[in-house]
């Protein structure tokens, strides 16, 4: 399952999510919103997202792990909207009969979300700057 999710993400719930009486290991990450970026102070950001083709590109991902690795499950939730320092942004989890398989997943799944999946972020700065960081081409319909 790949979502996005507009209110906070709830580990322990997804964890429920995962659980498989063939695991034998869980692997997790998670992203959090940091307080500096490229040596400026961040107060805090947003995500916005292209729903349609965010929630197909991240089942996609999530469908190759499965292809790649010999895992059980595996989740993805991103945040969108405003998040402020220390915000849990994004949670990946996978469970696997081993850790390995579980590790190398989880890692997959983060990598290619990041790469792939249509999220922008905005940050704001402490100097009243705002910024989106990491795309190619910023989405300025909503300045």
């Amino acid at each position: 399952m790949f979502a996005l999710s507009s209110k906070p993400i709830d580990p322990a719930a997804l964890v429920r999510e995962l659980q498989d009486p063939a695991a034998g290991a869980c692997a997790t990450f998670e992203g959090w919103v940091r307080h500096r970026n490229d040596g400026r102070q961040v107060q805090a950001l947003e995500y916005e997202a292209y729903g349609p083709l965010a929630l197909k590109e991240g089942e996609r991902i999530l469908a190759e792990a499965n292809l790649r690795f010999p895992i059980l499950k595996a989740v993805c939730v991103h945040r969108t909207g405003g998040l402020a320092i220390g915000g849990l942004a994004v949670w990946v989890g996978v469970t696997a009969e081993h850790r390995g398989a579980a590790f190398d997943a989880c890692r997959y799944v983060i990598d290619q979300a990041k790469a792939r999946v249509p999220i922008w972020k905005r940050e704001y700065y402490a100097d009243g700057a705002k910024a989106w960081v990491n795309v190619a081409a910023p989405p300025d319909w909503r300045k």
